[in-house]
Order: structure tokens, then sequence, then C-alpha cells
């Protein structure tokens, strides 16, 4: 295979690739670990969870170019030892919602942003967050392919300016001279890739 080559791919693709890294992580959370702190400071495991829950499900509607809520965040944790296999589910019908034709034509969501862009931010928080959660309860976690880190440095570039005004994002954080693509990209939001 050239490696040269470069191909597109799709955001249900890659949304596939990091179900993929995303789906072990979730399911090697412990309860015991759902009051650990990690990285992301207003987060416990649990509400980031509960976070990433509400992300997955309201990015299905934005692909879908349906009205989405962010509002309030359900707790879908609390009371329901099924949660792990749930949010797998719900995983599977973000790739699928995204792999769908049309998903990334036009605009999508209240601010009427490019809908492809509005895909790689689930990415975004479906790859990041998962290395979060791996941090807090003591997983490794394996990085990200490569197309998605490429996908992910281009949305980080056009979205980290409002991300930081917005809090989202931190300032970055500098990296080893050797870091990969997937530190780099990890430093870009204001994590340590290196710990927490």
């Amino acid at each position: 295979m050239d490696t040269n080559a470069v191909k597109t791919y799709g955001i249900g693709e890659l949304l596939g690739m990091a179900r993929e890294r995303a789906v072990p992580v979730v399911r090697g959370i412990a309860d015991a670990a759902l009051a650990g702190r990690t990285p992301c400071a207003e987060y416990d495991v649990k509400a980031l969870v509960n976070h990433v829950f509400q992300v997955v499900v309201q990015f299905q509607r934005l692909a879908a170019k349906e009205a989405s809520d962010f509002g309030e965040t359900p707790d879908r944790v609390a009371g329901s030892p099924e949660w792990r296999e749930r949010l797998v589910e719900e995983v599977d019908r973000l790739v699928a919602a995204w792999s769908a034709p049309g998903a990334e034509e036009g605009t999508t969501g209240a601010m009427d942003m490019p809908a492809r862009l509005v895909g790689s931010m689930a990415l975004l928080d479906l790859t990041v967050h998962m290395w979060d959660l791996a941090r807090a309860t003591g997983q490794e976690y394996p990085g990200a392919d490569a197309a998605v880190v490429a996908e992910l440095a281009g949305a980080v570039d056009e979205l980290a300016p409002t991300a930081r005004r917005m809090g989202v994002f931190g300032e970055p954080v500098p990296v080893a001279e050797g870091a990969s693509a997937f530190e780099r990209l990890l430093a870009r939001t204001g994590r340590n890739p290196y710990g927490e």
C-alpha cells in the first residue's frame, strides 16, 4: 500500500475507529471508580460518563439535522447496572447516524455550523474523553488512529479560539520533542498527555 496516498474518511468511518478504542474503556470502568477525579476538573468519572452519554445521544440528532438539547445532563449511570452496554449501544447509534447518506452535508445545530465540523466535535469528545476516562480509571488508552488524529487536528485548529474562550479547552500544554501526534492533540486541548 502506498503510504503517501491520502484517503478521505467519512465522519462515520472515523467514529467507527474511535468506537473500537472507546468500548474497552467503557467496559473497563469499575463502579468503585465512579467517584474518582478525571483530567477534566469539573467532572468526576460518573459525571464525565454522563456527559459522554449526553454528547453521544445529542450528536445523533445533529447528524439527522434535528434539534439538540445540551441543557441538562440526565444521570444515565445511577441505578442502572447496564449503563456500560447502553452507552456502547448509543455509540453504535452515533456511528450509524453519521454514516447515513447526507449526514455530513450542509449545516446543522443551533449555530448552523458545517455538518462535518459538528461531526468532528462528536469525534473529538469520543476520543479525548475516552482518554480522560482511561486515565482516571487506571486503564491504558492506545492512542487514536492516524486518520482520527488528522481529522481532529484540523477541527481543533478551527474550534480552539472559541473553545478556550468558553472554557471547554484549557491553554495548550508543552509536550516533549518526540511527542506523538495524539499527545500533541491532547496538549492542544489543555491536557497533559503525561499525567494529570
